[in-house]
């Protein structure tokens, strides 16, 4: 029978996948992938399936991890992810957090905005190393998407949003996640956009400072194409920080949001 090995046509006279691997692989601790799926099971093969054996601790090419992408995220999802374009402006707490999500989902094209570096205080919530410190949080982190999924796209603007250059920033993009810690920028980006894309979807987040109550950070739909994440009331103060799991509790919802809405 026709089968595709590692991204080759081939034929094979073996009628099930371990016998067929066994010819392909010496190391038991190789990954196994049959149409697109991880495993060790002996399956039968038909006509047409789809191989890849790639060696433990290796990164696998981008076929056969688009293949695996499609198995966990279903094919007719992936591949509307993969052909998805997403802003997310501000790259802190939030923006940090809900960039790494969409990358490790599939989308395919990502666009990264911020103007400000990576300092100390950012570590207790944002997707920052110690090694990044110093270094503009566009860069870093497109450093770091791409040690997760290096065959996305990644665009980075290290600038800071304003109402003069929103229509150049998002001209490409199906959903903006708006990720801003200053209640003025978030105020300029909500009141701007839709005169500019009414067409395009906004994602906002409000309240999520402090810890506890997860369950009072919700996802609101607002007005037409346009959503708010949070729980609308706890701003940041004193006494009332930052941390890391409410604030990724919200980037999780933001970043849940995009794939609910690409997926229609």
């Amino acid at each position: 029978m026709r089968i595709k090995f590692n991204g080759k046509e081939c034929t094979t006279q073996f009628q099930n996948s371990l016998d067929f691997f066994k010819t392909q692989s010496k190391d038991e601790s190789d990954v196994f992938i049959v149409n697109g799926f991880a495993t060790k099971e002996n399956l039968p093969l038909k006509e047409g399936d789809e191989l890849f054996c790639i060696p433990k601790n290796t990164m696998p090419d981008e076929n056969a991890l688009d293949a695996m992408m499609r198995a966990r995220h279903t094919p007719k999802l992936h591949d509307k992810l993969k052909k998805a374009s997403v802003s997310i402006c501000g790259l802190g707490g939030l923006g940090s957090n809900i960039a790494i999500m969409l990358a490790r989902s599939g989308v395919g094209h990502l666009n990264l905005i911020d103007f400000d570096i990576v300092d100390a205080s950012n570590l207790n919530r944002q997707a920052y190393l110690v090694n990044d410190l110093g270094k503009f949080k566009t860069e870093a982190l497109q450093i770091q998407i791409k040690q997760i999924n290096p065959f996305i796209s990644v665009n980075i603007y290290t600038t800071r949003v304003t109402k003069d250059n929103i229509k150049e920033l998002f001209i490409n993009d199906d959903i903006v996640c708006e990720a801003f810690d200053s209640a003025q920028a978030k105020a300029m980006l909500a009141q701007n956009f839709h005169s500019i894309f009414k067409d395009k979807i906004l994602i906002c987040a409000s309240g999520l400072a402090g810890y506890g109550d997860s369950n009072s950070i919700q996802t609101r739909k607002i007005a037409q194409n346009f959503y708010v994440c949070g729980d609308l009331k706890n701003a940041a103060r004193h006494g009332n920080g930052l941390m890391a799991p409410r604030v990724n509790i919200c980037a999780a919802h933001q970043a849940n949001l995009v794939l609910e809405l690409l997926a229609r």
